[in-house]
């Protein structure tokens, strides 16, 4: 587990500098194809601005898109104490607990450290789960806290979010600006190969942020399954709660492609496309490893 974090600490840094490069490479392209060198300079700045911005501020944006509100133990006496009975066990400080009123069951885990963690469920998540699959899905988010993947995700979200809104300018400004080149009239360079490559590496950049985004996540679920099953000494918890969102699966009320990865299930419609680039890994997967997990206690 220590390994584990220390792998994330420094995965956090390796992932800012991975989408920082792939935001240059869109202002390359837009400077490239526009003639305009300062295009660059100014993405890469309010790119870097933008990822110190989301390292305080992104679990508040993700709190706030899916529509969690904050309780206290009055409000929901059930998942507070398992959520204090868990902190007080692993020895980390209490997160904010928050409910988004949705049928879907469903939760996840944010912050930028364990002082400074969200966990939240969705209220069909709480009519659904008994006590024991409860604590299960509750010390699998708490794992997430624990071993710092939170963070990660936390600048992974903030990080597609941007490069998804930087693309999506410039797509806008290449259909309906027009492509400027330095003498100020003309594609750059005057080349269709030019330009048809730039387009097509603005409308690919996303996708190779979501594919980023995929295979941290993956990796990050099976850990926080294992830790969570650790934590409880009771993995078949964790798996009947698993079994039970897979039987009950349904997209969120307030859909959003760019948090999907901090979910413990697949939040969006599920289709075969979106299967194969899910950004979580077999639900039946993740069971079979929690019962070769109690096998070893």
């Amino acid at each position: 587990m220590y390994s584990a974090i220390a792998k994330n600490k420094r995965n956090t840094i390796l992932i800012m500098v991975l989408f920082l490069i792939i935001i240059s490479g869109l202002g390359w392209v837009a400077s490239y194809l526009y003639g305009n060198w300062t295009i660059v300079i100014v993405t890469v700045v309010i790119a870097a601005a933008y990822a110190l911005f989301q390292y305080f501020n992104a679990s508040r944006q993700a709190v706030a898109m899916s529509g969690g509100v904050q309780i206290q133990k009055q409000d929901n006496p059930r998942l507070w104490n398992t959520i204090e009975n868990l902190t007080i066990a692993t020895g980390i400080p209490m997160p904010k607990v928050y409910i988004i009123n949705d049928p879907a069951p469903n939760a996840f885990a944010t912050g930028r450290d364990p002082d400074h963690a969200v966990v939240a469920a969705t209220t069909g998540l709480l009519d659904i789960m008994d006590d024991a699959e409860l604590e299960g899905v509750m010390a699998h988010e708490l794992g997430h806290v624990r071993n710092y993947d939170i963070r990660v995700s936390m600048i992974v979200f903030g990080l597609v979010v941007a490069v998804g809104l930087i693309a999506d300018i410039f797509l806008r400004m290449a259909f309906f600006g027009g492509m400027r080149g330095r003498g100020g009239g003309g594609n750059r360079g005057g080349s269709p190969i030019i330009l048809i490559g730039g387009l097509v590496a603005i409308i690919v950049a996303p996708l190779v942020a979501g594919l980023v985004q995929m295979a941290v996540s993956r990796q990050r679920e099976y850990l926080a399954d294992a830790t969570g099953a650790l934590t409880t000494r009771n993995p078949d918890g964790l798996a009947s709660a698993l079994a039970k969102l897979e039987q009950n699966s349904k997209p969120l009320r307030r859909q959003n492609s760019s948090m999907s990865h901090l979910w413990i299930a697949n939040p969006l419609s599920k289709n075969q496309v979106q299967r194969l680039f899910s950004t979580h890994p077999p639900i039946e997967q993740r069971i079979e490893r929690l019962h070769e997990i109690g096998g070893t206690f």
